[in-house]
């Protein structure tokens, strides 16, 4: 994002989320939404033909560190009243359109490839508990350059269910090396946002050779003072979609994900809903 965008997103930051979803509706915002809604849980949506629904649902219970699922739509409709008012049509900034398990192009809303037999899930994201990260004086590079966290494919697999199956995605964030603990703490009271890190230090024990080259989002340099700190990612669900070679699959593309009315944090337990 350049000097203009993140301008937005700044004027943007305590814009209600109801507010933010109309304007993404109307198409007046496109960017990405790292930073909007400041507390709020934003989520990746994922559509896919209502005949591989089940198995879908029972791959994110399989991997619930990847692909914690928030919500559930009904077969057939856009909407999901338990994330707010919120039409999976048009309320994430960016779609991205696989064919038999093939990138086919992104686009602003999917109303135009709605059907009746369509079924749509709401993962969470790691990007609702980086305001709670910068809150207690953890600084976070990427937002400071208004980039989107670099994402890695390791060589981790997933837990296979149906035609679902595919590599562990990670996010990966600079962390100076005396905030770890801070970290753990912080993220582990969003378990619906990934939680607490997957791993941090050494990236080749996950597979991932060069930082420098991630499969998605902008490159970090990690200082002299810092460690990669990665988290589980719901692009491990983009993975399983491509492994699947579904006819048509769905997703929010990476950092333009839905923002859903949800409290970001989890109290004793319990997400809390606005």
């Amino acid at each position: 994002m350049g000097r203009q965008t993140g301008s937005i997103v700044e004027d943007l930051r305590l814009v209600e989320p109801d507010r933010l979803r109309r304007l993404v509706r109307a198409g007046a915002y496109k960017g990405a939404t790292g930073g909007l809604a400041r507390g709020k849980l934003q989520a990746n949506v994922v559509v896919v033909p209502r005949r591989f629904a089940a198995d879908f649902h029972k791959f994110c219970l399989a991997n619930p560190k990847a692909c914690p699922l928030v919500g559930v739509g009904r077969a057939g409709s856009p909407f999901v009243p338990a994330l707010g008012n919120v039409d999976i049509r048009t309320d994430a900034p960016q779609y991205s359109i696989y064919c038999y398990g093939e990138f086919v192009h992104r686009t602003s809303h999917i109303v135009d490839l709605w059907r009746q037999d369509f079924s749509a899930f709401a993962l969470g994201s790691s990007l609702s508990f980086e305001a709670a990260l910068m809150e207690k004086g953890v600084e976070l590079l990427h937002r400071r350059a208004n980039e989107t966290v670099p994402k890695y494919r390791t060589r981790i697999r997933s837990r296979a269910v149906g035609p679902f199956s595919g590599h562990l995605v990670v996010a990966m964030r600079s962390i100076r090396a005396c905030d770890v603990d801070k970290v753990r703490a912080i993220t582990a009271r969003f378990p619906n946002a990934h939680g607490s890190p997957f791993h941090v230090g050494d990236p080749s024990i996950l597979g991932i050779n060069d930082l420098n080259a991630p499969d998605w989002g902008d490159a970090a340099e990690i200082g002299k003072d810092e460690v990669p700190v990665f988290w589980a990612s719901s692009v491990t669900a983009q993975e399983a979609l491509v492994h699947a070679e579904l006819a048509i699959a769905i997703t929010a593309s990476p950092g333009h994900l839905l923002i859903t009315d949800l409290d970001a944090m989890v109290y004793e337990g319990v997400a809390r809903v606005a």
